[in-house]
Parts: C-alpha cells; structure tokens; sequence
C-alpha cells in the first residue's frame, strides 16, 4: 500500500512548436504518373485493335456459305472451275468458276494429291500463290505492351533514384522550420504569469521592430536570449510570442536534431542554418532544448572528436565568431542551465539569460484567466481560489486543470464548468484517477487511522502547512491522500518548518503504533519514510541545521565529505537524531489526543473526505491546538 499524505509532486508538460509542413511537388508527380499511364492504355488498346482487324479481314462483314472441298472436286469434273490459286501456307485455295467473277476460298487438306491429279486430267490451271508470313510481326505487336510496360518501370525507379540521391545530397542540410512571417496565433497578450521574461523578450520585439531607438545611442542589439526554466513555465510558448510579434522571419528547429550518428552533419546544419538566416536578416533562430548539444566539452564519451562537440564548436563560432551574425538573434530554451558550456553563456552569445520560474499567486491568476477565455465557466467559479489551491502548478499544468475540468463538465452533460469539475480536476491532476472506495472493513480503518494521524500532527504542528483535504477514496496507487496545502508561496522554509513537516510525514506511522500496536503496523507508511529520511539529510548536509555545524558534506548529485566512513556514521547519527525526536512527538500528539483521533476516524469512515476547513473546526470544537513547535526545534 502507498499513501501520499503532502502535495510535493509537480506535473509537468512540455509545449512544443509545431510547423506546419510544406509539400511540394507531390501534386505534379501524380499528374505526371497518370499521363503516363494513360497514354501507355491508349497505344496497348490501338495495337490490340489492329491486331484484331489483322487476325480477322472479315469482321463486321456478313459470312457467306462455305465453298467445300467436295463441292470443288465435283465442279472440276464437271468443267466449271476456271483456275484455282493454291496457298499452301494457309492451306486454303481461291476458286474461279465460269459463271462467277469473284473467286471463292476453299480450305484444302495437309495432303491433296487427288486435287493436283483432278486439275491436270480436266486441264484446269492452277498456280501456288502462298501469302506473306506475318507471324513475326504479330509477335512483335504482342510484345509491345509488354515493352512498355518495363519502360514505366524503369522509368519509375530512375526517378526514385534521382529522388534519394537528393536526399542524400541534401542530408546536411538544416532542418529548422522556416516562416517568412510566423503567424503562430500567439502574442504577448496570451502570455500570463511571468512578467519579467515577457518584459526582457519585449525590448527582443522592439530591437527589431525599431533598431534606430536604440543604435542612435549606441546600443547594440543583443545577439541571444537563453530561456532558463523548469519544464512546462511557458518558455516555448515566449518564443512563439515572440515570433508573432516581430514580424521577421522566423527559424525553429530542436537541438537533437543537429546531432546524428554521422561525423560531421551537426556542423554542417549548423552552418547552413546560420547561412540561411544571414540571407534573410533580420530574423530570429529559436532552438529548442539546446541542452542536447550544447552540454560542457571534454566530459563526454569520444574525446575531442566528440560529434556533438563539433556541433557545439560550429555554433559558438556562428554565433560570436570572426564573420559575426548581425542582425541574427538567437533564442533558446531550456531546463537544465548546469549542464551547458560555459563558452555559450557568455555575454557575446547569450547576452541575455532570462529565468521563466514557477508561477506565483498573482500569475497563476492570470494563466487561468488566459486558458479560460474559450471555456465556458460558470459565474460561480472563483479563478482566485483555483489559484490558492494550485501553488507549485506551471502554466502547463494549469492548462492542463482546465481541460479536464472541462471534460469533466462534458461527461456530466453540464452546459459550464462548476467549482465541483474544479476540485475533481484538481485531486485527479494531483494525485491521478479516482478508485472504487472501500467497503468498511478493518483495512478501511485502518487506512482512516494512518490518514487522520497525518492530518492531526500536521495541524499540531506550529510551522506546518494547512490540511486541503484528508479522504479515504483512493486515486493512482494511493489507498487514502492527506493533502497539505501552503497559504502562499514557499519560499525560504525555516528549520521549525521543516521539523513540523518530518513530524507531519510520520504521523500515519503514529498513529498504527499508537492504536495498533508496533506489530500491526503496516507497509503504509513506505513512501512516508522515504521522504523524511531525504528532508533529515538534506538538514544535516546541505543546510547546516545540525551538530556537525554548517558545513556542505554533499551536492547535489555527489557524495563528498560522506564517502569517509566517519563522517558517514556521524551524519547517519545525526539523521536519526532528528526522525527519532519527530517521531516521538508525533507519537505524544497521537497519545494526548486518543479520544479525538477515533471521533475524527468516525466522521471519516462516514463521510470519506473531510475538507480542511472542516477538519479545523472538528478539532477546534475538542481543544485548541498544541503549539509544540519551539520546543521540537530546541530539543533537537
């Protein structure tokens, strides 16, 4: 079983610049294919017609009665026949009788020895006229269509093959998208939250809007912009805005597409790019994730030779080199700035570092005031209040609220959106989709016990954030959620904050020990564990808050002064100094409120979800909270 009892999770989504492809020539090729094909029907069908007015002279003509071979014999008996002209090719025999002008053909036999003796005993003349032998021609028609058969064919392949060699030809080309003029829908007005960036990215607009502001006093324009962010703060959607505000050509392009398994085509697209861009000045360049090649060199696999080295290589000097690149500004996005060379943050290539961080209050209000304009919302819906309940939400996962809110609505067959597709939209964003609650059982109760002891020592706790919702309805892997929710912005977090948030972390195993019973204690509090154990050794470690003094024994993914085994063991004890002094006034705050905790478990096997204004109030109604904070931090 995995319970999560604090929203620490942060959904993130990436939007991507999609382009619309243009292809050419595809309509004219499939012209040029059916013209070829027809006239290939048209001469197929004119030879099969010739050949078949050769194979039959007579046809369409009226067939007269047949002149036998008999009937011969006796008209040259009986003096009738006149001549007779044999074809012994065709084994057939044209007649002339006395009282006819026209001759007529007679099929004769392999053999005719009794004819030849009939024609010289009456004295008839007769004469062997065979007929020309066309067989080889009609042969040769015959094969024709098949001619030209493989003659398209061919045809075909030679021009796919002339097609891929220009593919290969052209594959060290760049494959950056180009519009003369981006027409991407998206302006600085659809661009809430991070005012700031869209500020610095405004002066980007109006450096190429109006470059003459600026050169009179000497001012030169800045040759890029480095959209620093964790993923889903809106730094693809900035360049979109950008792009359809300036009004100048416009590249895009990702950086895993410089990089392929061949030597040398990264550069290549590199130079072409900038090639490009030169021919088209002013214009912007906008690489996605430039990460992909611009991390540090000479720390990879590969050596100097590296290829994604080279391509790094070519765009510094494209970007600052010996030629330059007026008018050319260069605008890149991406969420991990640690890892990038520090050639390519310098003033002279990124003149500009622009940090597109995490909403606050006021500009989560105004993402869901722009995601909301082509929704239907009902009056009753308070943006205010989404944004309250939505602290550490990027603008992504706001947007993302809203369309499930929305499908939410069109699945309950709703003419708007209410607060209740909200609030669904938000626990399933959160915590995943909704399960089939459970039957009252002891699991049932169990999980009300867990759940309810998180909500309890949380509250307890003086420096802890606010209870939003405890219930026992599952979503994702989660058998029961306790949510906590700050009342603004965490910024700095005090140690008694972080105290408060270790005690709060181990009040569901406090609550199994308490009322169960250490025997009965459950796989429950897994996830729980690991969590505290990480913000225990981050005190210890990383902020000072400890006896060892203020001192860093680790970064963040490297393991310093913590290799050396006597360190190790002090730091290990330290950790378990501070679970062990949490767990034991969560443990206290469980014992002295025994008889609250099973009336609070009651409500909420009854009820399932016991919202947090509600769960103040029940514990209000008992005692007022203990406020056991200074003490926690004094002890430890």
């Amino acid at each position: 079983m995995k319970y999560i009892s604090s929203l620490t999770s942060r959904h993130n989504q990436s939007t991507t610049v999609v382009q619309p492809k243009q292809r050419k020539g595809k309509t004219s090729q499939h012209k040029r294919h059916h013209r070829l094909w027809g006239w290939g029907t048209l001469i197929t069908s004119g030879l099969f017609l010739q050949l078949l007015l050769m194979a039959s002279p007579s046809w369409g003509q009226e067939k007269e009665e047949e002149y036998s071979y008999g009937e011969l014999l006796n008209d040259i008996n009986a003096g009738k026949v006149t001549l007779v002209e044999i074809d012994p090719r065709l084994q057939k025999a044209k007649v002339t009788l006395k009282d006819q002008e026209e001759p007529q053909d007679v099929p004769l036999l392999k053999q005719n020895p009794e004819l030849i003796n009939e024609l010289k005993a009456n004295d008839v003349n007769f004469d062997y006229n065979p007929s020309p032998d066309n067989s080889a021609m009609i042969r040769l028609m015959l094969q024709i269509p098949i001619l030209l058969l493989i003659l398209v064919i061919v045809i075909a392949i030679v021009r796919r093959s002339a097609n891929m060699s220009g593919q290969a030809m052209s594959f060290s080309k760049s494959r950056a998208r180009f519009q003369m003029e981006a027409k991407t829908g998206i302006s600085f007005e659809d661009v809430a939250g991070i005012d700031e960036a869209k500020e610095d990215l405004q002066e980007v607009v109006t450096f190429l809007k109006e470059p003459e502001k600026f050169t009179a006093i000497g001012a030169k324009i800045p040759k890029g912009v480095l959209l620093i962010g964790p993923p889903g703060t809106g730094k693809t959607l900035l360049a979109k805005a950008v792009a359809g505000e300036a009004g100048v050509p416009f590249f895009s392009i990702s950086g895993s597409e410089f990089v392929e398994m061949f030597v040398g085509v990264g550069a290549s697209r590199v130079r072409d790019l900038f090639k490009k861009a030169k021919e088209n000045a002013p214009c912007l360049i906008f690489i996605d994730e430039i990460d992909a090649v611009g991390r540090q060199r000479g720390v990879g696999y590969g050596g100097g030779n590296d290829e994604r080295e080279q391509t790094l290589n070519q765009l510094l000097t494209e970007m600052d080199g010996f030629e330059g690149n007026t008018g050319i500004i260069v605008i890149a996005a991406t969420n991990r700035p640690d890892v990038l060379d520090r050639a390519l943050m310098r003033p002279g290539r990124f003149d500009r570092q622009v940090m597109v961080d995490y909403p606050d209050f006021k500009g989560r209000q105004g993402i869901l005031e722009v995601h909301s304009r082509d929704k239907k919302v009902d009056e009753e819906v308070s943006l205010e209040a989404i944004a309250r309940r939505t602290p550490g939400f990027t603008g992504a996962d706001l947007s993302n609220l809203l369309n499930e809110a929305a499908i939410f609505t069109a699945r309950r067959r709703k003419e708007a959106i209410t607060m209740a597709e909200i609030n669904d939209a938000i626990d399933r964003v959160v915590a995943g989709m909704e399960g089939t609650p459970l039957v009252d059982s002891k699991s049932k109760r169990l999980i009300a016990y867990h759940e309810i002891g998180h909500a309890l020592v949380g509250t307890m706790m003086t420096g802890h954030d606010p209870v939003e919702k405890v219930t026992l309805i599952p979503r994702g892997q989660a058998k029961g959620l306790t949510w906590f929710t700050p009342d603004e912005d965490a910024g700095l977090v005090t140690r008694n904050q972080l105290l408060a948030r270790i005690a709060g972390l181990l009040g569901g195993r406090a609550a199994e020990e308490v009322i169960f019973g250490e025997d009965e204690v459950t796989t429950g509090a897994g996830n729980d564990i690991e969590k505290v154990t990480y913000l225990a050794r981050q005190m210890v470690t990383r902020f000072g808050m400890s006896e060892l003094g203020l001192l860093a024994l680790e970064e963040d993914e490297q393991d310093n002064y913590a290799a050396f085994d006597e360190i190790a063991t002090k730091i290990d004890n330290q950790v378990n100094l501070i679970v062990e002094k949490c767990h034991e006034k969560a443990q206290n705050i469980i014992r002295e409120n025994r008889a609250m905790v099973d009336r609070l478990v009651d409500i909420l096997i009854d009820q399932e979800t016991i919202e947090g204004d509600e769960f103040r109030k029940l514990i209000e109604k008992s005692q007022e909270p203990v406020d056991s904070g200074p003490k926690l931090c004094k002890s430890v």
